[in-house]
Order: C-alpha cells, then sequence, then structure tokens
C-alpha cells in the first residue's frame, strides 16, 4: 500500500511516549508541514504555539482536564484560530475587518485550524512519531489566552501531543463505511440499526483488549453531548472579540 494512504488509515491516538526528545528537524517538517496547509482564501488565519518546557506542559495537562500524556509528551503544540493577523494586515490599507464579528469566521477558521492539524499529524506520523489530538484545550480557554498572552481574535482551538510511542494503542474500530460515505444523497435508511450493531462491536473491542468499563457508542456520545461539552467556549470567544450575530 502507498505509504501516505497507510498513515492515514492505520491513525491511532497514543497516549504513552518515550522520555526521548523530538529533534529540531523533524519538529520543523511538522510545523512546515501545517504552515503550508490551505487556508480559506488565503486568509493564512492559523497560528501554532510550540510548548517543550515541561512546566508548562504540566500546565496544560491541568487546564485540559488533567490529562498526563500532555506532560509526558515531550512537544505540545497549540493550534490557533488567528484573525488578530488579518485585522492587521486590513489595517495596513485602512480597511475594517468586520468578518470576525460572524459565526460563518469561527466556522471557516476551525475548518483551516482543522486542516493545519490534519497535516500536522500526517507529518509527525510520517516521522514514526505518535500523536493524539487534544480537544480539552477548549475546557478553559480563558486560561489558555493567559497562559500563551494571546492578542485579541485569537482563539486555542485544539492541541497536539506528539513524540516517541512507549506502548502503542490499539486501531479502534469504526461504524460502518455506509454510514460515512453516502452517494449523492444524504442516506438515512437502516442508520439505526447500523449504530445498534456498532455498539455491539465496540463492547466486543474493549473485552478483547480487556479494557474494564468500556462503553458503547451510544453512551460514550452521550456522556459529552447530554450537555453542552465546553461551556466557557463562548463566552472566551465573545471576550476575545469574536461575534455570533451575523
Amino acid at each position: 500500500m502507498n505509504p501516505v494512504i497507510d498513515t492515514f488509515i492505520n491513525h491511532r491516538s497514543d497516549r504513552s511516549y518515550l522520555d526521548k526528545p523530538v529533534s529540531d528537524a523533524v519538529l520543523d517538517n511538522i510545523i512546515l508541514s501545517a504552515y503550508r496547509a490551505p487556508t480559506s482564501v488565503h486568509s493564512q488565519q492559523v497560528s501554532v504555539i510550540v510548548t517543550r518546557d515541561k512546566a508548562t506542559k504540566a500546565k496544560i495537562a491541568e487546564l485540559a482536564g488533567g490529562q498526563p500524556w500532555i506532560a509526558q509528551a515531550p512537544v505540545f503544540i497549540t493550534f490557533v484560530l488567528d484573525m488578530h493577523k488579518t485585522r492587521e494586515a486590513m489595517n495596513l490599507i485602512d480597511e475594517q475587518q468586520i468578518a470576525h464579528e460572524s459565526i460563518e469566521s469561527i466556522v471557516s477558521g476551525s475548518t483551516d485550524v482543522g486542516i493545519a492539524l490534519a497535516s500536522a499529524m500526517a507529518a509527525a506520523r510520517a516521522q514514526g512519531l505518535g500523536v493524539v489530538p487534544i480537544g480539552g484545550m477548549r475546557r478553559s480557554p480563558a486560561e489558555f489566552i493567559e497562559l500563551f498572552e494571546l492578542p485579541s481574535l485569537t482563539f486555542p482551538l485544539v492541541g497536539l501531543a506528539l513524540g516517541y510511542v512507549d506502548r502503542p494503542a490499539d486501531l479502534k474500530p469504526r461504524l460502518p463505511m455506509s454510514t460515512f460515505r453516502h452517494e449523492e444523497k444524504y442516506q438515512t435508511e437502516g442508520l439505526v440499526e447500523k449504530i445498534g450493531q456498532f455498539n455491539h462491536e465496540l463492547e466486543q473491542h474493549w473485552r478483547d483488549i480487556k479494557r474494564d468499563g468500556g462503553e458503547n457508542w451510544s453512551q460514550t456520545v452521550a456522556n459529552y453531548y447530554k450537555n453542552i461539552y465546553f461551556p466557557n467556549v463562548l463566552p472566551a470567544l465573545l471576550k476575545q472579540g469574536f461575534g455570533k450575530d451575523k
């Protein structure tokens, strides 16, 4: 199989890392891959903050909800939605930015961040590293904004822990491909039955790898989505100068 495709389809979220540094050359390739990722209308509305300091990683691990693998990984990268740069660019030509007042700009910027994140993950794994993306950044956005001294019109969307793997993660099963790939139009027929079958498959997976208390997929998503997952996101976005009414 093509090694690039193999890298993508065998992704695992690794949460156990060796005490082995990541060289500057390897890290530079990862950052460059994210830097060269496409952005909407060439807006380049993504910035990254690289953290290698142990004390700072420990703080990030705490703020992200107590995730020890963040502190253990030799490198942590924070991906920032950045409309501060675009506003400054427009100020140079006496134009006023208003796009940041809209939900659309948050969707667009988040999409660009996601593309950059995916590029960084692929580059890391292609060089023999393991990775795990960290959505827990959004648990305490105000604290991360302060920690990184982020200016207005920026927001810490997601992080990435990376390093050389100690104990590789298992490849998780997924919902059937037919629930993901739709030809021409979204297909709802049989969806509930397929989810039910997958619930049983996932429970069996946890038994196979001897993970006690492994839940099915319905239970997993219910744990998060029966509430607002990270309620501090909206007030932090508004305080940073973003809007939601356009």
